[in-house]
């Protein structure tokens, strides 16, 4: 009898013990991780800001499959919000303020338990990656939630493991999803020509995109000076394209709406494309695939008896990657002229 009180007395003590340093414990927390992933902030943030996305990558899902989420009307962007229950209960989340591609700010409810505030932040880097910080922070912790914490070792070991996976999620979805592409041989087709500025090149398959970039840059500063307006997306004429050598002698242009008379050593000129008949192919997704898509334009053309014009083959850029941030949705028109 003497030992049964001796060990309610202990219990007692230690219960005394817990509950004082429970009550220290801090009555907020916080948890951050970062990750670098190699994708525009614009393509990541996309993915994000609409809860249509989560369920992918979310580790909280993955740790528990019977997770139950229920979408609302609304998921992308301000005022979207999910609800999900689990073994542990049920919660909602919701968007409540962002800034595009730069920042979302987000607040979890979970049970009757004061709401906690998650923040994302996307900053690009020189390399065209992004670093992704994604954080969650609460107050006023009751007594109760505290005590799990320290049963369960706290919110770093209960949280951050979840964030970095599903970070990791993230970055493979975001980054796969950048290389999708589809190529499409679209038939003959009738181009209506029309004026161009253009200068012409050579460069290999190593530098073809920087020295394109240099070019249309020339172009339009020339035509920015000179008050000279757009009338298309820009293209480039291939005068000699050696794919197995990776070498390439190039004209890159873009359409004017009439004949611009140059003078001066600009080495900027202006030329005219007719009405024509072309075999079409569209591929979209990165440029990286293009070599793919004029071989399959030049089979079809071999394997279908197609003949050629001495007009010669050109691509046009039919999207602006300065706006549209993921490749997968590139497009881009390759147009080789054929005899009638």
């Amino acid at each position: 009898m003497k030992v049964l009180k001796y060990l309610l007395f202990l219990l007692l003590i230690l219960g005394i013990g817990f509950s004082i340093y429970v009550a220290v414990q801090p009555s907020s927390f916080k948890v951050i991780r970062t990750r670098t992933i190699k994708a525009p902030s614009a393509v990541i943030y996309n993915n994000v800001i609409d809860f249509k996305n989560l369920k992918s990558w979310v580790a909280w899902v993955e740790n528990d499959p019977n997770t139950i989420i229920t979408l609302s009307e609304k998921t992308k962007g301000v005022g979207g919000s999910y609800a999900w229950e689990d073994k542990d209960g049920i919660g909602t989340m919701k968007t409540i303020d962002a800034i595009p591609n730069t920042s979302i700010k987000q607040e979890l409810q979970f049970d009757d338990f004061h709401p906690s505030k998650i923040n994302w932040t996307f900053t690009p880097n020189d390399d065209n990656s992004t670093n992704v910080t994604w954080d969650i922070s609460g107050e006023n912790l009751p007594f109760m939630f505290k005590a799990f914490n320290v049963v369960m070792g706290g919110m770093e070991k209960q949280i951050g493991p979840n964030f970095e996976r599903g970070l990791e999620k993230l970055d493979s979805i975001v980054v796969n999803s950048m290389k999708v592409y589809r190529i499409e041989i679209n038939g003959v087709t009738e181009y209506g020509g029309g004026f161009y500025l253009y200068k012409t090149t050579n460069a290999t398959s190593n530098n073809i995109s920087q020295v394109m970039t240099q070019q249309y840059e020339s172009i339009s500063r020339f035509m920015k000076q000179n008050s000279i307006a757009f009338s298309g997306m820009p293209f480039t004429i291939y005068h000699d394209m050696n794919m197995k050598n990776g070498t390439f002698i190039m004209s890159n242009g873009i359409p004017v709406k009439e004949k611009i008379v140059i003078t001066g050593d600009t080495y900027i000129l202006c030329d005219y494309i007719p009405k024509l008949s072309a075999l079409k192919t569209t591929l979209k997704g990165n440029y990286n695939n293009l070599p793919e898509a004029w071989e399959k334009t030049m089979k079809f053309i071999a394997e279908n008896d197609i003949e050629q014009s001495d007009i010669k083959p050109f691509e046009i850029y039919t999207t602006d990657p300065v706006n549209v941030s993921n490749p997968a949705d590139w497009i881009t028109e390759i147009y080789v002229p054929i005899k009638e």
